[in-house]
């Protein structure tokens, strides 16, 4: 059975055609077998991914072409998803590498790539959006090539099969100028070069586990691809995990394969096909399910470690419940994030955190605002530190910290203010060339430190041109301070609304954050200030009224206008000694310590603590 299936992973960066390319497959598979109905964008359902134009979660999808079965796996391209990809990866036989024609392969395109060589998957290219004006599919051609060299790819891969195509418009040529009119060649050469599973045909089941959902009618849904055997319903199994010696033994419930774009439920699965169980509850990725007593757990799927953590606290602000959360205590922050590590490979609770803190590591800013934005839109209401490095010590006890090679690519007249930037971040240049498009390439080798926020930043500096892909590059030397932000907090003094009088007055001294009319408190920040001190003013005094009347008093004053924040630059603008309060409608800035007198004193202990 394991011939008649093939296990493919998609690569490719944003914006380069993935969805469109996969659309057109399924629409196109239908051609091939009568009555086979495709949705639209099947491989981007979830509303974060459409917005941000990433893919987040790794999906799984088929469609049959002739008498094979092609399992389809979506990849995520960001390097703080590292741990989804591992975990892909783990399910296929080969890839598809999405290339844009004009663009050619992406710095993130690097990251995925890489570690399809390093688990030994055969890649197949196709350069997409040749029928768009100024595509250049012979360059891309070349600039893919090159990537494949840098990345160490062996003589064999070095002859990549490839074709010339177009996912909008649904055809694939082996020339730029053929005269091909659908993706029949894509189909034919997927069933050609990748190879069939990798797996035993005869023996005792055994599957490791590297996909994981949750159904609320049958608990725990777990899978990924079959190496060993068969399974049925019924079948007694157990599931193996490398730190703990008790065996869990269980019956197989229910099971399913992926037929399209949904699960289709089946009484038993052979060797090869990527199938989903469901019978216990405790299971995560890594785990070995195999037929009781036939073999020993498999080596878990190593993971790029994590590099930032975050604490998370209960609402405990004056408004808190105030914007239609549901969850409210820490309990219930704790509960909704051990079911996130439970199905994420690179996301970690700390267990030694105190009571009423959640630590969470990850793998990097991107990976916390899209946890921290999916609690939001469920009804979750919590308060969030600042992220902060994980700093580990090296064999001489010296301090080592994670650093990042970055690769920006930007109009050349951005290059000076962002290399300011970056060296401000204790970011160290590499190399520096022009592309054929007249844009700069600047990589850097910088600490995760210096880019949290940095993201945001950079877009602003490149007028939102700047394209910018990171990946992690090992832990060296602790480099010293890096400058965070340069202004101070404008802290409100007293509770109520910030009024159009108390706008006027301190927008002189700072840039405010929302607009008037807004519910304020004492200790929340609403605004930056000009100078790099705090400074507490009254944000919610009124205009005393008087019967005495002046024309010059009757002129109204132009109000600045408020700075809007989108969750990651609201991360990445706190201090330490600040939280965001994240609601389902509402981003609001305060300090930890609301009270002003209490604040001080806690500042001058914590002065004192420096000094000794």
């Amino acid at each position: 059975m394991s011939q008649k299936i093939r296990n493919i992973g998609i690569i490719a960066h944003v914006d380069h055609g993935k969805t469109t390319l996969v659309d057109a497959i399924f629409k196109q598979a239908g051609l091939f077998r009568e009555n086979q109905h495709m949705a639209n964008r099947v491989m981007d359902s979830n509303d974060l991914e459409r917005e941000k134009g990433i893919t987040i979660l790794s999906k799984v999808a088929s469609v049959r072409y002739q008498d094979t079965k092609i399992n389809i796996v979506d990849t995520p391209g960001h390097a703080d998803f590292g741990g989804e990809v591992e975990r892909v990866l783990s399910m296929v036989d080969g890839v598809l590498l999405i290339v844009d024609a004009n663009e050619g392969p992406m710095p993130q395109t690097r990251f995925v790539l890489k570690k399809a060589f390093e688990n030994k998957l055969k890649p197949i290219v196709f350069v997409n959006k040749i029928d768009r004006e100024f595509a250049r599919p012979a360059e891309a051609y070349d600039k893919t090539l090159d990537l494949f060299i840098d990345l160490g790819a062996n003589e064999e891969d070095l002859f990549f099969p490839h074709l010339y195509g177009s996912g909008a418009s649904g055809f694939a040529r082996e020339t730029p100028d053929g005269p091909e009119m659908d993706l029949r060649l894509l189909y034919e050469m997927i069933l050609r070069e990748i190879p069939a599973p990798r797996v035993e045909a005869e023996g005792a089941f055994r599957l490791q586990v590297n996909n994981l959902d949750y159904s609320d009618y049958l608990g725990r849904m777990f899978g990924g691809k079959v190496l060993r055997g068969t399974v049925a319903v019924g079948d007694r199994v157990e599931m193996l995990r490398e730190d703990i010696t008790k065996k869990n033994a269980f019956n197989v419930t229910k099971l399913w394969i992926y037929e399209g774009i949904q699960l289709k439920e089946v009484e038993s699965v052979a060797a090869g096909d990527i199938a989903m169980l469901a019978g216990l509850d405790n299971v995560l990725i890594s785990d070995t399910i195999c037929h009781v007593d036939t073999s020993e757990a498999l080596e878990p799927i190593r993971v790029e470690p994590s590099t930032l953590s975050m604490n998370f606290y209960a609402n405990n602000s004056p408004l808190a419940s105030k914007d239609g959360g549901k969850f409210l205590t820490i309990h219930k922050i704790k509960e909704r994030l051990q079911k996130e590590e439970a199905v994420s490979v690179s996301v970690k609770i700390d267990p030694n955190a105190p009571s009423d803190t959640v630590k969470v590591k990850a793998r990097g800013e991107l990976q916390l605002a899209v946890l921290i934005e999916t609690m939001r839109r469920e009804g979750y209401e919590m308060q969030i530190s600042r992220p902060q490095v994980i700093f580990t010590r090296n064999a001489e006890g010296k301090i080592e910290e994670p650093f990042e090679l970055a690769t920006l690519e930007m109009p050349t007249d951005s290059v000076g203010s962002v290399m300011e930037d970056l060296a401000r971040r204790k970011g160290e240049m590499l190399d520096m060339r022009q592309n054929d498009s007249g844009n700069s390439i600047l990589q850097y080798s910088i600490p995760t430190r210096g880019l949290i926020g940095f993201r945001s930043n950079y877009l602003t500096l490149t007028r939102g041109l700047g394209i910018m892909g990171s990946l992690f590059d090992g832990y060296r030397q602790y480099t010293g301070e890096v400058e965070s932000r340069t202004q101070g907090s404008l802290i409100s003094k007293d509770t109520g609304k910030l009024t159009r009088y108390a706008y006027e007055d301190v927008q002189v001294r700072g840039t405010l954050f929302y607009p008037v009319g807004t519910e304020l408190y004492a200790g929340m920040i609403v605004g930056a200030c000009s100078r790099d001190e705090d400074m507490i003013v009254n944000a919610t005094k009124e205009k005393a009224a008087t019967n005495i009347r002046s024309a010059n008093a009757e002129q109204t004053a132009v109000l600045d206008s408020h700075k809007e924040f989108s969750l990651e630059q609201a991360l990445s603008w706190l201090r330490d000694d600040e939280l965001l309060e994240c609601t389902p409608k509402q981003l609001r800035f305060r300090k930890k310590v609301l009270d002003h007198s209490e604040r001080r004193v806690s500042e001058r202990r914590n002065d004192m603590a420096g000094i000794v």
